[in-house]
C-alpha cells in the first residue's frame, strides 16, 4: 500500500468513525433500547461503512473514471470528493437499512426495510457526511491551496511559452468577422483580445493603433466561434466569452475558480467550470 492509498484508507476510516460516533451519541433506529449491545451493532456498522467507502472508491475509479490523483489539481480533488459523497451517502444509508431490516428488526420495532426508514437513514448520514466533508476540506485546505498555486504557476509558464512561440512562428493574419446584418469587423487575429456575448450582439474587443477598441456585431457566439475555429489560440472559456490566449497577461485561480486577466485592458475574463479543462488543454497544446 503506497502513501496515497494509506492516506485514502485513513481518511475513510476516520470519516466512518465520525459517523459511528454520532450514531453512538444520538442512538437512532431504537439503538438506545439495546443497551450495551448497541455498541456491538455500531461496531459492525463501522466495518460496513468502511467497506462501502472502499466500494465507492472503486466505482469512482472504474465507472465514473475519476481516480484519486493530486496531479489533476485542487479543483479536480474537490469535485471528486463531491462525487464521492453523492455516491457514498445513499450507499451507506441503504447498507444500514439492510442491516436494520435483517438484524435489528427482530430486536427493535420499526426497523423493517421501507422508504420511510431509508429516507430517515439517508438524512442522518447526509448530515454526518456534510459535517465530515467540511472537516476534511478545512484540514487539507493548505494542501489544496499549495496545489492550486503550483498548477497556476505552471499554467502561466506554459502560457508565456506558447505566446512567445506564437509571436515568432506565426505571421500576421487578417480575419473578417461578419454578423447577420451588413456590418463586419476586419482585424488581425493576433490583435483580437476577446469576444463577449451581449444579448443579440457580440462585443469584439481588439487592438487598434495599440489601444483597446470595441465593435458590436449582430451575431451569435456560435457563429463567431465557428468563424474562428481554425485559430488554436482562440478558445471558448465561458458561455459568454471567447478569448485569445495570446493576449492573456496572467491566469489567476482562487478557490477552484479561474480568471484570465487580459493585456492592455486588464479585464478579468471568467472561465466556467465546464470550460476549465478545455482552456488548460488548449494552453498545453499551443
Amino acid at each position: 500500500m503506497n502513501k496515497g492509498q494509506r492516506e485514502t484508507f485513513t481518511t475513510r476510516v476516520v470519516s466512518t468513525a465520525f459517523v459511528t460516533l454520532a450514531l453512538a451519541v444520538f442512538k437512532p433506529f431504537g439503538l438506545d433500547a439495546l443497551h450495551w449491545q448497541a455498541y456491538l451493532h455500531l461496531g459492525i456498522v463501522f466495518l460496513l461503512g468502511v467497506v462501502v467507502c472502499m466500494v465507492t472508491d472503486v466505482v469512482l475509479k472504474y465507472v465514473v473514471k475519476m481516480p484519486r490523483s493530486y496531479e489533476h489539481g485542487a479543483s479536480y480533488i474537490i469535485r471528486r470528493n463531491l462525487w464521492f459523497q453523492l455516491i457514498n451517502t445513499p450507499l451507506i444509508a441503504f447498507g444500514i437499512c439492510l442491516y436494520r431490516h435483517f438484524v435489528l428488526s427482530d430486536r427493535v420495532e420499526n426497523n423493517h426495510l421501507s422508504w420511510g426508514n431509508f429516507f430517515e437513514t439517508l438524512l442522518i448520514i447526509a448530515f454526518c457526511s456534510f459535517a465530515i466533508g467540511l472537516y476534511w476540506r478545512f484540514k487539507y485546505r493548505s494542501k489544496y491551496l499549495a496545489m492550486e498555486l503550483e498548477e497556476t504557476r505552471q499554467l502561466n509558464e506554459q502560457l508565456m511559452k506558447s505566446q512567445a512561440a506564437e509571436t515568432t512562428e506565426q505571421p500576421a493574419e487578417d480575419v473578417v468577422l461578419t454578423g447577420t446584418t451588413n456590418e463586419s469587423v476586419a482585424l488581425q487575429i493576433s490583435q483580437l483580445l476577446y469576444i463577449e456575448a451581449v444579448g443579440n450582439y457580440v462585443k469584439v474587443c481588439h487592438l487598434r493603433d495599440e489601444k483597446a477598441h470595441t465593435d458590436m456585431l449582430r451575431a451569435t457566439m456560435k457563429q463567431t466561434e465557428d468563424a474562428l475555429q481554425a485559430y488554436q489560440m482562440i478558445v471558448r472559456c465561458h458561455r459568454a466569452f471567447l478569448v485569445n490566449l495570446g493576449q492573456v497577461e496572467q491566469i489567476v485561480t482562487k478557490s477552484g475558480s479561474m480568471l484570465l486577466v487580459m493585456k492592455h485592458t486588464h479585464d478579468s475574463i471568467p472561465v466556467s467550470r465546464s470550460n476549465m479543462a478545455g482552456v488548460k488543454e488548449a494552453i498545453q497544446k499551443v
